[in-house]
């Protein structure tokens, strides 16, 4: 894969999101990708953004639910965009600072599969950006939940998004081009 022009984009990975009575499916694992991938990104340079949703119920701005979940590896010079939509690019300054950094490329993980994670990759599309969402490094507590992941897989592929687990892109990333 080819890094330039791209960010790593960590969607709502929230303590609250990880207390509800469905647990998050294969939350360990999630949490390792999502770990790794950040490691690897930053050992060449790539830009991680987090994403942080608020809403007025379980999410609320300020509560220990809204807060980032405390197995991520987030550095104090990560960007973090607020937002209270499902796509990140609704009434935020994302878009612009995706611009201000020259980003054309988002390589995007977290939660919920089938609802802020797809909707970012919509919104990233219909943009223009280059989407490319880990494969493993995104779930939901929905249910059933392998079929409804597998579900957005073939949605978001056909709307042009790559599909590419986390192994693919730190492994092979100078081997294979998106």
């Amino acid at each position: 894969m080819k890094w330039e022009n791209t960010a790593l984009i960590v969607v709502d990975v929230q303590i609250g999101l990880f207390q509800r009575k469905t647990p998050i499916y294969n939350e360990q694992k999630l949490l390792e990708n999502i770990n790794s991938l950040e490691s690897y990104v930053r050992s060449i340079n790539i830009p991680v953004i987090y994403i942080q949703h608020a809403n007025e119920s379980t999410l609320v701005e300020g509560s220990d639910e809204w807060q980032l979940h405390p197995q991520l590896q987030k550095e104090n010079s990560d960007l973090l965009i607020h937002k209270r939509h499902p796509n990140t690019f609704k009434e935020t300054n994302f878009r612009e600072e995706l611009e201000a950094r020259n980003i054309t490329q988002l390589v995007i993980v977290g939660t919920l599969t089938d609802n802020c994670v797809s909707a970012t990759c919509i919104g990233g599309k219909e943009l223009g950006y280059k989407v490319i969402l880990v494969t493993d490094a995104h779930s939901t507590f929905s249910e059933p939940t392998p079929e409804i992941i597998e579900e957005w897989h073939n949605e978001l592929k056909n709307l042009g998004t790559v599909l590419k687990s986390t192994r693919e892109l730190i492994i092979h990333s100078t081997v294979v081009d998106l």
